[in-house]
């Protein structure tokens, strides 16, 4: 009798971050426990696999990232299937899953995988099971676990389809394939998931069920970043939005339980929170997520030195530049402190920049939390030992490596200070991880609580929602003793925060500005006094005793200032029009006009050396809270107007008059860019529907971005008489044309 040979699969990946890639990885661990070959291959990978012959099934996992692109590991695999010359049914043979990650707060939500379907599709391909649209604004959670979980009998039967085909030719009409939806419908109806979807929980209090969890236990241990402080391409730190939006709340499943007595008084017995749950929530039985694997070994030596284990940045773009010279440009008793940086580059002629590029700063974590993380583990007698990092020999995590970014002869201390994001959001898996570690009967159950499904609401409300950092949630929890190794398997690296610059070459050389806001984070349940973003709150350590304030006269003799490590990353789209008599348009609220500032200061450059060349008209659309207070480069801009630079400077300021109410089109005195977007409708329209002008936004994206958009479909409504739907694919079209480009921050 033959061996029975096991069923196989692809999966293949395309991820930033690591999230998709840790979410492909729990998917081929648990095909193993199934059964099931699954051959996982990264998109960038081609030697790997081969979709022009492949016959089995094959699942895509990918995220988006940056103004909707590909991953960097996925950005030659989408050139590739996008090729003009590919023929319709090129892929008619493959059938295939897709799961896609986005953010909502961000425009281009999950485009990669967007692109990826539609061009599979284009090309005859077949799909087998539903598409989940994963949303990280609330939560990748609410669609990956359900997907997951009807992923494997999808795949089954489209395994026992091909099997079956092949067995049995095909005799007169056979039905047509149709995907798999028995799925929920991931992207749309995520009020609707609930524990149908679940595995089934035994009779104990806590059910660990490997076939169910083993998956998104994988998914929870993914990159998490700082949510506080960590920006895409960007102004760092959040801008006045200047717009207006309802927000989200979180409802808990352990309300505080109440009792309303005769005389109609209401009494609060108790109040979830953090580290404490009440009913129905403490007497549920729970799903958790299977126990991750540790895969490393973690020793420290005392090597009696500190030089040889300092560490440091290797990365040959990397340079450390000093700080010229440091300006508050915000006012008075101002909400929010608005910095400028200008940093010498004199040095580094490889650092040769545009207007519209951003730059990335390497902050460390700061010292205090380090210390505290020391305390917390117990090791800060060994600060200085040597840490020798090894893969277990008997581990079983697929794909198991030793984070390249750790040299081998780092210190303790530099791995803690410049190495792992302490201040990162714990992840599911890691709050699996640490039950192990917990001593304490009823801390052990709610963290199993927070980590379970039955849980989700808690976690989001009092751990996801809050940016409650790795730190914080281990203070919370003091019977709780994680191993140094824990730490590393489950904390991000940390990632260094990008900046716009806010200026031009042209106009400053060997130098390079930068603007942000320096981001407060308030107290919450689990952090009980505020904090400043961790690169924000540094970079605003750093300069304070030599900050130039608002008024007043610049000293010569004034303080040294500290270099920083920076490293330069172009941005080729965010960029003035290359045909100076192209018009365009800015819209920049708060600190997202800093690269607006480098735009306008290249063109008055421009304007000097071709006296005679035609230029196009240009807008800036600008909005802070207060005219005398936070106007950020108040002098500059109307200068600009009057040499002609910039031809319309349209400005708004939301809290100037208390007593105004909300305001429409019909308004005269708008408070939001949105609103004056909408008084120059028609001049806009103009620019950007019939002189083929160019509109750049920049600023935050969960408020001020989703506004500008919705206003701009409405214009374009109005001007072309046309519905939504066609003023919306009017839109899609700029941006394909690369004339409606964003960069902006949540």
């Amino acid at each position: 009798m033959p061996c029975e040979v096991q069923p196989r699969f692809v999966v293949l990946y395309g991820s930033q971050k690591g999230q998709a890639q840790s979410i492909a990885e729990g998917i081929a661990e648990e095909a193993q426990e199934r059964g099931l070959v699954a051959e996982l291959s990264c998109l960038n990978q081609n030697e790997k696999y081969n979709l022009e012959k492949e016959k089995a099934p094959v699942v895509f996992i990918v995220s988006t990232t940056g103004d909707g692109e590909p991953p960097d590991n996925a950005l030659q695999f989408v050139k590739r299937i996008k090729q003009k010359t590919l023929s319709t049914d090129h892929y008619e043979h493959l059938c295939y899953a897709l799961l896609a990650l986005g953010d909502t707060n961000y425009a281009n939500f999950c485009n990669c995988g967007k692109t990826v379907e539609r061009r599979l599709q284009e090309l005859g391909a077949k799909q087998f099971y539903a598409t989940g649209y994963a949303d990280d604004g609330v939560g990748l959670e609410l669609v990956i676990d359900p997907w997951l979980e009807g992923l494997w009998k999808a795949i089954k039967g489209a395994l026992s389809k091909m099997a079956s085909d092949r067995i049995a030719p095909s005799r007169g009409d056979s039905p047509k394939e149709t995907p798999d939806l028995s799925a929920p419908d991931v992207e749309f109806n995520l009020l609707s998931l609930n524990g149908q979807q679940s595995c089934k929980s035994g009779r104990a209090s806590v059910d660990t069920d490997s076939k169910c969890a083993s998956v998104a236990s994988s998914f929870a241990s993914a990159t998490q970043m700082s949510i506080s402080d960590l920006r895409p391409p960007s102004s760092a730190g959040s801008p006045e939005s200047e717009s207006k939006s309802l927000g989200t709340a979180s409802v808990s499943t352990s309300a505080p339980e109440t009792k309303t007595t005769d005389a109609g008084v209401t009494h609060v017995a108790l109040a979830a929170s953090l580290t404490c749950s009440l009913p129905p929530l403490s007497e549920s039985p729970l799903n958790v997520p299977a126990l991750p694997p540790p895969y490393l070994d973690v020793s420290l030596q005392d090597v009696g030195t500190v030089e040889q284990i300092v560490g440091q940045l290797n990365k040959e773009s990397v340079h450390e530049v000093p700080i010229y010279r440091a300006v508050q440009l915000t006012r008075g008793d101002s909400v929010k402190t608005a910095l400028l940086l200008e940093l010498d580059i004199s040095a580094h002629p490889t650092m040769a920049y545009e207007p519209g590029d951003s730059f990335d700063v390497f902050c460390p974590n700061r010292a205090t939390e380090v210390e505290e993380m020391l305390h917390r583990l117990g090791l800060h007698d060994q600060r200085n030992h040597q840490v020798h990092i090894s893969l277990k020999k008997d581990h079983k995590k697929k794909g198991a490596q030793v984070p390249s970014y750790m040299s081998p002869n780092i210190s303790l201390l530099h791995l803690l200070t410049w190495c792992l994001e302490i201040r990162s959001v714990p992840k599911k898996a890691f709050l699996r991880a640490l039950v192990e570690h917990t001593g304490d009967g009823v801390q052990r159950r709610r963290l199993q609580e927070l980590c379970s499904k039955q849980g989700a609401a808690d976690y989001n409300l009092y751990v996801r929602d809050p940016s409650l950092s790795a730190l914080e949630f281990l203070t919370a929890f003091p019977s709780c003793s994680p191993p140094l190794s824990l730490l590393i398997e489950h904390l991000p690296k940390l990632q260094p925060r990008p900046y716009s610059a806010a200026s031009s070459t042209l106009k400053h050389p060997g130098k390079l500005h930068f603007v942000f806001n320096v981001v407060d984070i308030p107290a919450c349940n689990g952090r009980p006094a505020g904090r400043r973003g961790l690169c924000t709150g540094w970079l605003f350590d750093l300069i304070n005793r030599g900050l130039v304030f608002p008024g007043k006269v610049e000293r010569s003799g004034s303080l040294a200032l500290p270099k920083i490590h920076v490293s330069l990353r172009p941005n080729c789209s965010f960029r003035p029009p290359s045909d100076s008599s192209v018009p365009f348009i800015m819209v920049g609220p708060g600190t997202g006009v800093a690269p607006f500032i480098g735009f306008l200061q290249q063109r008055e450059e421009a304007r000097q050396e071709n006296p005679e060349a035609v230029f196009g008209e240009t807008w800036l659309f600008f909005g802070c809270r207060h005219r005398d207070g936070d106007y950020l480069f108040r002098e500059e801009l109307e200068g600009f107007v009057s040499r002609g630079v910039l031809n319309h400077l349209e400005v708004c300021f939301s809290r100037d008059d208390p007593a105004q109410e909300e305001v429409g089109a019909s308004v005269s005195r708008p408070r939001y860019v949105q609103h004056n977007l909408l008084l120059n409708s028609q001049n806009v329209a103009e620019i950007l529907l019939r002189q083929s002008g160019h509109l750049y936004v920049c600023g935050d994206a969960k408020n001020m971005a989703k506004d500008v958009n919705n206003t701009l479909v409405a214009m374009v409504s109005t001007e072309l008489q046309v519905d939504q739907l066609e003023a919306m694919k009017t839109l899609a079209k700029l941006r394909e044309e690369k004339r409606y480009l964003q960069d902006i921050w949540g």
